[in-house]
């Protein structure tokens, strides 16, 4: 069942990122899980263990690491999306 629990708790972190950044991260429920989970790592490697702990994530790292998985990915799709146009 903790497994369960991540995939929501990442889900959630996914999603909360690209509402924060203002873009959807690709791929709907699975890439906003893929980013919960990422961002998760991330944050992990910029502020490790810092802030309140669910479902194995620590919230706050979690969330500014898909913060910035999201920023760099919406940047990415914006430049291979601008070369498709020209």
């Amino acid at each position: 069942m903790g497994w369960l629990w991540a995939l929501i708790v990442g889900g959630i972190i996914g999603w909360l990122a690209g509402l924060i950044v203002g873009r959807d991260i690709p791929g709907g429920i699975i890439g906003n899980i893929i980013a919960g989970f990422i961002g998760g790592w991330l944050g992990g490697v910029l502020l490790p263990e810092f802030g309140p702990e669910t479902g194995g994530f620590y919230l706050i790292p979690a969330l500014i690491g898909a913060i910035v998985l999201v920023a760099i990915v919406s940047l990415i799709m914006r430049s291979i999306g601008g070369r498709n146009r020209a």
